[in-house]
């Protein structure tokens, strides 16, 4: 089995680059099963539910969150009926869940959404007991981590923690790819970041010129998505039968 693993999509750009590439890495990887980060992806800040159908349409089969998941509180009202999974180690009172189990042919597949706690500012329980407490409740012939966290040392950390208990364990958040694809000594597969798609020249996907007053100046301002020309695109294909993960990076 394929699964396409697509990083952290950025906004109106992001939407774009989707459309754009998407058939393409579709053709070339021939993934069975579609999976994307959207917590950036409605201007930056959450998911809409006109943006959660659009993605429905193309395919996606989850859709993992992390620190803006509910940045847009519509959230709320449609979440639960969703194939939208929220960091699992929020509070059981939070809407939404952290999991998501569902059959592919004869095989039981389980795609599990996580948050670090390093540098990241919310008040969220611990990852890896969450994970421990998951994994226990769960019997998956397959199981990938989305763990949204800006620490690498956490993301590697975890990818250890989890190594021979899940299949995979990809990093989202930081926007970045990272160049560090591998098989973990017990066969989970691993990333630290599968990287953003979106707007190429943007700083993470936001308008540049407002990020570099904020650094130069330390002036806040609110942010807003860049809309420049060119795009990338950025994912992980993570073939089980030969247990190999790649990056694939595309820049316009």
């Amino acid at each position: 089995m394929k699964v396409l693993f697509i990083g952290d999509v950025f906004g109106t750009r992001g939407l774009e680059a989707l459309y754009k590439y998407l058939p393409q890495v579709k053709s070339e990887y021939r993934p069975n099963l579609i999976f994307l980060n959207g917590e950036n992806i409605d201007k930056g800040f959450g998911i809409s539910e006109e943006i959660y159908k659009e993605l429905m349409t193309l395919g996606i089969g989850v859709i993992t969150m992390g620190n803006h998941t509910f940045s847009k509180r519509e959230l709320v009202d449609f979440i639960d009926d969703s194939k939208i999974i929220r960091p699992a180690n929020h509070h059981d009172l939070v809407p939404g869940k952290g999991v998501i189990t569902f059959k592919y042919n004869d095989k039981t597949v389980t795609v599990i959404n996580l948050m670090g706690r390093i540098f990241m500012g919310d008040p969220l329980d611990n990852p890896f007991k969450k994970a421990d407490e998951i994994l226990d409740a769960i019997d998956s012939d397959y199981i990938f981590v989305d763990f949204h966290a800006e620490a690498t040392s956490e993301k590697i950390a975890m990818a250890h923690y989890l190594d021979g208990r899940v299949t995979a364990v990809v990093g989202t958040h930081t926007h970045v790819p990272t160049a560090d694809a591998m098989v973990f000594p017990n066969g989970t597969m691993y990333i630290s970041d599968i990287g953003m798609t979106g707007s190429k020249y943007g700083i993470l996907g936001a308008d540049k010129d407002i990020i570099l007053d904020k650094f130069v100046r330390g002036m806040p301002q609110r942010i807003k998505e860049d809309l420049s020309e060119k795009l990338q695109f950025n994912a992980v294909i993570i073939d089980t039968d030969f247990n190999k993960i790649n990056a694939i990076n595309i820049y316009e």
